[in-house]
């Protein structure tokens, strides 16, 4: 079922909400613990995924035209900037309160970043959740964090994350029934090779041991999966 790692993601925040909710005050010192424990493996599970690769260098050519691209367009400056607009359009019609900043705080944490949109990409794909699953721990997680201090507003952005990662997985799911099977088999090593990269990255940023601007790398996924198309149209260039 392509929409089964989304629907986990989103049970996930709920719960983990609830709990949050029910045991307010968790110490720092062990938030920070159990954040920097879940970037490890982040880290780890985006080693997994980027040294399964078969060509390294259409990677590594993907990330570096992504990655200029992303910045041209600068991407991360966009997406934070439409989420700060969503939020001062927020509170200036519905007031700022503690449900306001929970749900618009948690809606752009679990939205906008790239293991949501490689994640619902992957499952309309391939049915493959496992990079959503991961997500799901992460979300479930910080959603106890966040709302053992924010309140129930954490809960409903559940359901934004339900529309948008649905929506994602089942556009991907649409366009991938077109796509021959080796074509699209293609497509999925290429997108998991470049897209574990960027959850090193990710993982990365959560330890606080770097800066990368992880959004400005999106375009990677687009330029992969245009060269796998390119190699099975013109077989010579694989050789």
């Amino acid at each position: 079922m392509i929409l089964t790692g989304t629907l986990v993601n989103t049970f996930a925040i709920i719960i983990g909400s609830l709990i949050g909710i029910r045991f307010q005050g968790i110490p720092n010192r062990m938030k920070e613990s159990i954040m920097q424990g879940i970037a490890i493996c982040v880290i780890v599970i985006g080693l997994q995924m980027a040294l399964d690769s078969n060509n390294i260098l259409l990677v590594i050519i993907s990330i570096v035209i992504g990655t200029l691209l992303g910045e041209y367009w600068r991407l991360e400056d966009g997406l934070n900037g439409w989420g700060n607009r969503v939020e001062k359009h927020w509170n200036t019609h519905f007031g700022q309160s503690e449900i306001t900043q929970g749900f618009i705080t948690a809606t752009l944490l679990y939205c906008v970043g790239s293991m949501a949109i490689l994640g619902a990409m992957q499952g309309g794909l391939s049915q493959d959740h496992h990079l959503l699953y991961t997500k799901s721990i992460l979300d479930g997680i910080t959603s106890i964090l966040l709302s053992s201090t924010l309140g129930i507003g954490v809960l409903l952005s559940a359901f934004p994350v339900l529309i948008y990662q649905g929506s994602i997985a089942i556009l991907a799911f649409i366009f991938g029934t077109w796509l021959p099977t080796n074509l699209e088999a293609g497509i999925i090593t290429g997108i998991t090779n470049v897209g574990g990269i960027m959850i090193i990255a990710l993982g990365s940023n959560m330890l606080g041991v770097s800066k990368v601007r992880v959004s400005n790398m999106l375009p990677a996924l687009l330029f992969i999966a245009l060269f796998q198309v390119i190699l099975e149209m013109f077989p010579i260039f694989s050789k």
